[in-house]
């Protein structure tokens, strides 16, 4: 696969009261063509920071960076991208129509064709019905589609979205998870960060996790969480006295859920089976637990 995003060793440092604070330090990752690519770390571990030093908006103090085989912020690479900003910004007397279109011109398109275009981006966003409403009237997770579209407008080649879900409700999500994986069947790469793990998790074919300015975790997906079976949870009805003091004496911690109890089982589970029927409670389920992202996220970025 060929590589579109080639990162090495980039850093950046910006002037405090107190010093000298390092945002980014010494990151390094690549972005290959037809990836969905999760950039992830808690608030100010550099995200938006790496985000705006490759698109030309911060210079970086050191370390390179490549886009499609030009130097970050070229011209020639920033054509070839749609950018979605955390907090993007519309005037407030445009429309979405207005906007995605101004965004449509500003990369080379007209006529026809861009009000065609227009139209497809706001419809497949969920916007095209208050496509003519000022943005004042429109809220925040409409606002965040309408950017949507203005970032799809010219068929980019890689979408760069940093936070996209913000403000959305759980229909926006899902609106915005089907374009990204849309956009990727159709050939293009799409970057972009995100505190909402099990989107990730859904999405991305790799992932890459910052802390402090520092890359702690990259790697595929499949790869990262193909770990072994870490507890087995254990649903159970009927489970009186007598065997809750069984299970509390092996050292289980049960929870009551209604009519069932449940319990966290490192290991092997027989133990556990054979004193449930020994008295005769009914194993309602079993489900083993692999890692998820959010663990591997909780212990590797916090």
């Amino acid at each position: 696969m060929s590589t579109l995003l080639d990162i090495e060793n980039l850093w950046v440092k910006f002037p405090t009261r107190n010093g000298i604070f390092d945002a980014v330090r010494g990151v390094s990752f690549e972005v290959h063509r037809g990836e969905i690519v999760g950039f992830l770390g808690p608030n100010g571990s550099g995200k938006t920071t790496t985000i705006k030093m490759l698109l030309g908006l911060i210079a970086p103090t050191g370390g390179e960076a490549t886009m499609f085989g030009y130097p970050m912020g070229a011209q020639a690479a920033r054509r070839r991208i749609g950018f979605l900003p955390e907090n993007p910004y519309v005037f407030p007397s445009l429309t979405p129509r207005e906007f995605v279109e101004m965004s449509g011109r500003l990369s080379g398109m007209s006529g026809k064709h861009l009000h065609k275009r227009a139209e497809e981006v706001l419809d497949r966003t969920g916007v095209l019905y208050a496509a003519d409403r000022q943005v004042r009237q429109l809220s925040k997770g409409m606002l965040q589609r309408s950017a949507l579209g203005a970032a799809m407008i010219a068929e980019p080649e890689m979408l760069i979205l940093d936070e996209p879900m913000s403000g959305l409700d759980p229909v926006g999500r899902k609106q915005v998870r089907d374009i990204i994986f849309e956009e990727r069947d159709a050939g293009r790469t799409i970057f972009f960060s995100s505190h909402i793990l099990a989107d990730v998790e859904a999405l991305c074919d790799h992932v890459v996790i910052l802390r402090k300015g520092e890359v702690v975790v990259a790697g595929p997906m499949s790869e990262l969480l193909a770990g072994d079976v870490r507890h087995t949870e254990v649903t159970l009805a009927g489970v009186g006295d007598a065997l809750r003091g069984v299970l509390e004496d092996m050292g289980y911690d049960l929870h009551d859920r209604g009519e069932v109890t449940l319990l966290e089982v490192k290991g092997d589970p027989a133990s556990v089976l054979r004193a449930a029927l020994d008295h005769e409670a009914r194993v309602v389920e079993m489900l083993p637990r692999r890692e998820t992202l959010e663990d591997l996220f909780m212990r590797q970025a916090l």
